[in-house]
């Protein structure tokens, strides 16, 4: 699977781009034909509480799934886009079954 991690507007940790490959590269046990990911991690500047955002593209073979998400620690935001890129992998899935 191809990677692409960037940062934008801060420097990340060596932690924290281990912990979201790990979290991303998980999906391919849910469906082994992602091609790649490409990982967005953004520092938004206002005074919410929740200004990290993370967005994962994954490139998949006819179709790319995207989501986002914001929350108060990019841990937080990385997960809740792995848990909605999980969703949607089973609905693809289950689209694929009927056809």
């Amino acid at each position: 699977m191809k990677w692409d991690i960037q940062t934008v507007d801060f420097k990340a940790s060596d932690e924290l781009l281990q912990y979201t490959e790990e979290k991303v590269s998980s999906l391919h046990k849910y469906y082994d034909q992602i091609v790649g990911a490409e990982v967005y991690l953004k520092l938004i500047q206002d005074d919410a509480k929740q200004n990290k955002k993370a967005e994962i593209k994954l490139n998949i073979p006819g179709n790319d799934l995207f989501a986002e998400s914001h929350e108060a620690s990019f841990e937080k935001a990385v997960l809740e886009s792995v848990d909605k890129l999980k969703g949607q992998i089973r609905k693809l899935k289950t689209k694929m079954q009927k056809h």
